[in-house]
């Protein structure tokens, strides 16, 4: 039997094999809301323009809504034979009021249709990350003014490096996730403009008025060229991009929170809430959660690059090639959102091991920078040969298996007679980090006035949501 909403060109039925393949049906039908409002926008201006009649309208507004309330309370059955979810609402629609459904389609194409839906299904989804990410951001902050001053070792190739603070540390994820943020935004900024109105890819004879459709679906404007309208998801790529550096930023953190729990490292706690156990092991805690987190990278990543190939060498306008673009940007967001939630949990779950880190801290040598600056500070000494300098009493300390804050002032004036007891304040790691109070650097009292901030504006932010 051939498929009615092709029309009279063709007389038999798809072999199975080719409904199998065409259908999206089991995929784009979560496109369902976004397509009946294009749809009811959409009717709404072919009665404005003298194209259809208002009680035609209001017919066809009236049965969509009644299928839309029959999609949310599971109702509505989807046809795999009717492809996807435009021609499962269209056929719907004329089952319910007849003829005046079968208008609906007058001055569009499923072209259009679908480039629409799909805009404002991601315009829906940058809203909702962006809202999941400020709260990690608040999480986030939280924890760090708590930890405005816990000492903790600072890394540099996975080596101690210098004292810093766990707030300092959690702060620098706020402000990636800020970025983070500030990429989705922009995403949506460029994706706000309405493809309805291009339909198939030349445009229409009929006398439409793109600018209302545009406004009724909240769209800054209609897109200025119906062959790029329907030919391009840029759009799409663009929001995959981004998301793809949010969640690489989101591993990072979950690949620390993974070190940290390990005992090597032993810096945070997670309660069982965000680990599991072993079947064998009765003494094991695994940072699942961080794990997991970390691998659906891959997914979200993966879909970028997925859609890249899709969309990669295509002719103008439309291909059925671009069909296999939402099912993979669904997953990618969904997955986002899932990792964003996990890491959100495990913030405000985890707990630092605060005398841990103290005295990771305080290995390493990681004052040594502190030292040198004391000789240019103090002694007047270059900084190149002040490096010289502490590097020799590294050494030093290093062959007598004591730190620099216990190597005793004697022996390090045999490496330099300008050394004197005043050294001995800048040796420790809360002086260390006590002294980096230039702006944006880990001093407990910038990091405090940084969180503050921050908390403070995202505060308002969920208050306004």
């Amino acid at each position: 039997m051939s498929n009615t909403m092709w029309g009279g060109r063709f007389a038999g039925g798809p072999a199975a094999v080719m409904e199998q393949i065409n259908a999206s049906i089991g995929f784009d039908k979560r496109l369902a809301p976004q397509d009946i409002a294009g749809s009811k926008a959409h009717a709404r201006m072919l009665a404005a323009t003298g194209i259809l009649s208002p009680q035609d309208a209001d017919k066809i507004c009236s049965g969509l809504d009644t299928i839309l309330s029959e999609i949310e309370a599971g109702r509505f059955e989807f046809a795999r034979s009717l492809e996807d979810v435009h021609m499962n609402v269209e056929q719907a629609l004329k089952d319910r009021i007849g003829e005046p459904g079968g208008r609906l389609h007058t001055a569009r194409s499923r072209n259009d249709q679908v480039a629409t839906d799909f805009k404002l299904y991601l315009r829906d989804k940058i809203d909702r990350t962006g809202q999941t990410l400020a709260l990690l951001q608040l999480v986030l902050a939280r924890k760090a003014l708590a930890h405005a001053a816990t000492v903790m070792p600072g890394y540099t190739h996975l080596q101690v490096a210098q004292p810093i603070t766990f707030g300092h540390h959690l702060m620098a994820y706020v402000e990636m996730i800020a970025r983070d943020r500030g990429r989705l935004e922009d995403a949506r900024k460029r994706l706000n403009e309405c493809p309805l109105g291009a339909a198939a890819l030349a445009g229409t004879s009929f006398p439409i008025d793109r600018t209302m459709t545009a406004a009724a679906l909240g769209f800054d404007r209609p897109t200025a060229n119906s062959l790029d309208s329907v030919a391009d998801r840029d759009f799409a790529l663009e929001t995959l991009a981004a998301a793809t550096v949010a969640a690489l930023h989101l591993g990072r953190l979950a690949e620390e929170i993974v070190l940290w729990s390990t005992a090597e490292f032993g810096f945070v706690r997670l309660t069982d809430a965000f680990t599991t156990g072993s079947s064998i092991m009765p003494q094991k805690r695994n940072p699942d959660a961080a794990e997991l987190a970390r691998a659906k990278i891959g997914r979200i990543a993966g879909a970028f690059q997925g859609l890249v190939l899709v969309m990669k060498g295509l002719p103008l306008a439309y291909s059925k090639d671009m069909q296999e673009d939402k099912e993979q940007t669904f997953e990618a967001i969904d997955t986002l959102e899932l990792v964003i939630a996990a890491m959100t949990g495990m913030i405000d779950d985890l707990q630092p091991n605060v005398e841990r880190m103290r005295d990771a801290a305080m290995t390493g040598y990681s004052t040594a920078t502190d030292l040198a600056d004391w000789l240019v500070r103090e002694a007047g000494v270059p900084f190149r040969d002040a490096h010289g300098i502490t590097g020799r009493i590294v050494a030093l300390a290093e062959g007598k298996g004591l730190r620099l804050d216990e190597l005793p002032l004697e022996l390090m004036r045999t490496v330099d007679p300008r050394i004197n007891s005043g050294v001995q304040k800048v040796l420790t790691v809360e002086s260390s980090v006590a002294s980096r109070t230039s702006y944006g650097g880990t001093a407990p009292q910038s990091v405090r006035k940084m969180a503050s901030g921050w908390i403070k504006r995202l505060e308002k932010e969920q208050g306004a949501i």
